[in-house]
């Protein structure tokens, strides 16, 4: 028996969720995106850290994440930039999300639900 074998393995804690193809931690949005992220999370009943992975997900996480990115960028006004910036994104990805939910929003409980998020979002960001 080596000594290295006779060594306990320690475990370390995680520092959170990692990307697939770079090994680093996901983006962290800025203050600005932090409520429409967790209100997006909250919603669906999944983690932030999921709705920020950098990796394809799958169709649920996608339509939350892609549900976050519209409430920052309509509900709460920013440039989609800035949001691409802030969920580590092209801004074409954030185009494409504000699309995506758009033609969701024809459905009308949908359309409610997003009409609920985007009130309590602007409610929030006001205080």
């Amino acid at each position: 028996m080596s000594p290295l074998s006779a060594a306990p393995s320690v475990a370390r804690p995680s520092a959170g969720p990692v990307r697939a193809s770079r090994g680093c931690r996901p983006p962290r949005p800025k203050p600005c995106c932090h409520l429409a992220v967790a209100v997006a999370a909250a919603d669906a009943g999944m983690t932030v850290e999921a709705l920020l992975a950098h990796s394809r997900s799958t169709a649920p996480v996608a339509l939350a994440r892609q549900l976050a990115m519209y409430l920052a960028h309509v509900g709460l006004g920013l440039p989609q930039a800035a949001v691409a910036a802030a969920f580590g994104r092209d801004r074409s990805t954030v185009a494409h999300a504000c699309r995506r939910i758009e033609e969701l929003r024809d459905a009308t409980a949908f359309d409610q639900k997003v009409g609920r998020l985007e009130a309590c979002l602007r409610w929030a960001a006001e205080a």
